[in-house]
């Protein structure tokens, strides 16, 4: 079943260095949220938050990657992305994800979109390393996988 996205081990490695690799990274996403019965209109929010994570890396760290993977949690199943980079890492995280906060001239809806399209999210960034956004959407009424 989780081979029609190439999965290994339950888990798609999407290498991020132009932006059709986000256009990838999107579609592989989409295709693990359908097989693990996300609607349509949710497996569009997973994409868009990737696509966004994705996007990031492409402009700030010029290459990286995206993780995407299967998990469960006492009866839950989901999807978790995480997004990596050996970047420059963000100098003010807590700034980077207030709403209206761009250093690329943008509309500043990056990382607190993210946050709000998905149902966890954690950030872990260091300067001159890198930068490291792990974030997951839980399938509601999911019983074991």
């Amino acid at each position: 079943m989780a081979d029609e996205v190439g999965l290994v081990n339950d888990e798609a490695v999407v290498p991020i260095r132009s932006d059709g690799d986000i256009v990838t990274a999107r579609q592989e996403g989409r295709a693990l949220a359908s097989l693990l019965g996300f609607s349509s209109t949710e497996a569009t929010l997973i994409a868009t938050a990737i696509s966004e994570l994705a996007r990031n890396i492409v402009l700030y760290a010029k290459r990286g990657e995206i993780v995407l993977a299967l998990v469960e949690d006492h009866g839950r199943r989901g999807i978790v992305v995480t997004a990596r980079d050996e970047g420059p890492g963000i100098v003010d995280v807590r700034k980077a994800l207030m709403d209206g906060h761009s250093t690329s001239g943008g509309l500043g809806l990056g990382l607190p979109g993210v946050r709000r399209l998905m149902d966890d999210f954690e950030i872990v960034s260091q300067i001159g390393k890198g930068t490291t956004v792990t974030v997951k959407r839980w399938k509601q009424g999911a019983g074991p996988v």
